[in-house]
C-alpha cells in the first residue's frame, strides 16, 4: 500500500509551494521596450503611409491641372512654335502639344522612319525636316505609313515641294529609345523620336529641340479605321495622361488603416494578457 502511495506521488510531480501563486496558463506580458519598439514602428509605418498618400492626392491634382491645360493647348487656335531664342526654356509642362503653325520647305531627301504602333496597326513614323525662313530647321512627323508604305516610291503623289504650311502639335523629342528598346542610329533604326539624335544622324544643322505632330487637314473620326486614301495619315496623335493617382492614394491610406487595426490587436492582446 505504502509503495502505490509513493508511485501516485511520484506520478504527479512535486507539489506547489505554500502561498506560490497559480500558474497562468498562457504567455506573460511584454515588456515595455519591446512594447515600446513596437509602437515606435507603428508611428513610423502610420505616419509614412499616410504621407504617402497625401502626396499622391498632391500628384493626382497636378495631373488634372495638367490634363486641362493640355487640353486647352491643343484645341486652342495654332500660334508661332518657340523661336531659336526661346529654345533652351522648351519643356514638357509649358509648350507639349500646344497647337502650333509653321511654314518652310521640306527636306524629303533626309527623311527618317521611327517605329509606331497606332489604330493602323504596326508600322513607321515619317519625319520630315521642314526649311524655314530664318534658316533654322524643325523635324515634321507628316504621319503614319504601314511597311509596305514605308518607301517613298510607294507615295510619290504625296511629297509636297515648295513652300508648304504645317499645323500640328508640337511634341517634346524622346531621346534614348523607347521601351527595353535603344535607338541605333548607325543601323538607322529609330525606336522613337530623339530630335537631338536624329539631326546628327542626318547632318542637320541648327534644329529646333522639338518636332511637330501634323493634324490631318479632315479630323479622324474617332474608333473609324478605313484605308487611308494617301500616305502618310496624319492626326494619330494620342493625348492622353495615365492618371491612377487615386488608386495609389487609396492603398496607402488603407495601409495606412491596417497598421492602426494591428494596433488596436496588439493593445487587445496585452490588456488581455496582464488580466489573467
Amino acid at each position: 500500500m505504502m509503495r502505490n502511495r509513493q508511485q501516485d506521488s511520484a506520478g504527479r510531480g512535486p507539489a506547489p509551494a505554500a502561498g506560490a501563486p497559480p500558474s497562468q496558463g498562457g504567455r506573460r506580458p511584454h515588456s515595455r521596450w519591446v512594447l515600446a519598439l513596437v509602437a515606435l514602428v507603428g508611428l513610423g509605418l502610420f505616419t509614412g503611409f499616410v504621407a504617402l498618400g497625401n502626396w499622391q492626392i498632391e500628384r493626382r491634382a497636378w495631373k488634372l491641372d495638367l490634363i486641362e491645360r493640355v487640353e486647352q493647348r491643343a484645341h486652342a487656335a495654332p500660334v508661332a512654335p518657340p523661336a531659336r531664342a526661346r529654345w533652351a526654356a522648351v519643356g514638357a509642362d509649358s509648350d507639349e502639344y500646344r497647337r502650333v503653325r509653321v511654314a518652310g520647305v521640306f527636306d524629303h531627301a533626309r527623311e527618317t522612319y521611327t517605329q509606331a504602333t497606332t489604330e493602323l496597326g504596326a508600322g513607321f513614323w515619317v519625319l520630315t525636316p521642314l526649311r524655314q525662313a530664318d534658316g533654322s530647321t524643325v523635324l515634321v512627323n507628316r504621319g503614319f505609313v504601314l511597311p509596305n508604305r514605308r518607301e517613298q516610291a510607294t507615295r510619290a503623289d504625296n511629297l509636297p515641294e515648295g513652300e508648304v504650311t504645317v499645323t500640328g502639335l508640337l511634341r517634346i523629342s524622346e531621346p534614348g529609345g523607347g521601351f527595353l528598346r535603344s535607338n541605333a542610329p548607325q543601323e538607322d533604326r529609330w525606336h522613337s523620336r530623339d530630335v537631338a539624335a536624329i539631326a546628327a544622324a542626318r547632318g542637320l544643322s541648327d534644329v529646333a529641340p522639338y518636332f511637330i505632330d501634323a493634324e490631318a487637314a479632315t479630323p479622324r473620326q474617332p474608333g473609324v479605321v478605313a484605308e487611308p486614301q494617301t500616305w502618310p495619315v496624319p492626326g494619330l496623335t494620342v493625348v492622353s495622361f495615365k492618371n491612377s493617382h487615386m488608386v495609389y492614394a487609396l492603398t496607402w491610406y488603407g495601409l495606412a488603416l491596417m497598421v492602426v487595426i494591428a494596433a488596436a490587436f496588439v493593445v487587445r492582446e496585452e490588456r488581455r494578457r496582464r488580466t489573467r
